[in-house]
């Protein structure tokens, strides 16, 4: 599973990076490295605004979305919080999942991502969790793989008031590869620049085509390196969190 990452890149560099059009200041998220479940984080998605003539092309857009998808027929919001990762093998089939699959995908760009691995103290004997930080050797962003998804306040009656709808997401993962196939047997998958277009229009919903860019990454391309474990409780955050520490 993907639970924690990192998201530092402003979104100037991201909006350049993934050639967004559309963004707001008012937005704008403070750098995390220690992105959580429930956080908001940026997402690269393209809609066709409500206002658009038919013909209109949808609009590359960078906002903030909250990590944890809430599908559109849940009764309430709480069921987010166990829907933070979708399994590339079923996500096409899932209930939870196969709507935003054929309709609304995302991108959601990290530095990296934690996973742990369970080690023996030499001293006491007892095993504990060693958490690492998994990322690109070229220290490039990872556009991981996701999914989004509206959600209806019923709590509100107007159904033009920003606060009717809630926004969420999930990230897609697939069995671990590389660097981070020695700790942990699933990471998040990250998608290639040649098919960013492909993955984000909203207008290709074959799912078995879409299923197709959603292939394992090549090995060879991923560092890991133990960290503090600080990185377990989500009040910390700061770069030292990505600090190398002694290997246990």
């Amino acid at each position: 599973m993907c639970g924690r990452y990192a998201s530092t890149r402003s979104p100037e560099d991201l909006a350049q990076l993934f050639r967004v059009s559309d963004w707001q200041p008012e937005e704008t998220l403070a750098p995390s490295w220690n992105v959580a479940p429930t956080d908001e984080v940026y997402a690269v998605l393209e809609r066709t605004p409500r206002d658009a003539g038919e013909d209109e092309p949808a609009r590359r857009r960078l906002r903030p979305l909250k990590w944890g998808l809430v599908p559109s027929w849940a009764k309430d919001t709480k069921i987010g919080a166990r829907l933070i990762n979708a399994r590339v093998e079923t996500v096409h089939e899932k209930p939870a999942f196969r709507r935003a699959f054929a309709k609304r995908r995302c991108l959601l760009p990290a530095d990296g991502f934690y996973e742990w691995d369970e080690v023996k103290d030499h001293k006491s004997g007892k095993v504990r969790k060693q958490p690492y930080f998994i990322h690109p050797e070229d220290e490039q962003v990872m556009a991981l793989a996701g999914l989004y998804e509206y959600w209806r306040d019923p709590h509100v009656k107007d159904a033009d008031d920003p606060a009717a709808w809630l926004i969420t997401c999930t990230i897609i993962t697939t069995e671990a590869t590389d660097a981070a196939g020695r700790i942990h047997p699933r990471m998040p998958l990250a998608l290639t620049p040649d098919h960013y277009d492909a993955w984000l229009d909203p207008r290709h919903q074959d799912t078995d085509d879409l299923r197709e860019l959603l292939a394992p990454p090549a090995g060879g391309h991923l560092d890991a390196r133990p960290v503090s474990p600080a990185v377990n409780s989500v009040r910390n955050n700061g770069p030292q969190l990505l600090d190398e520490i002694p290997a246990p």
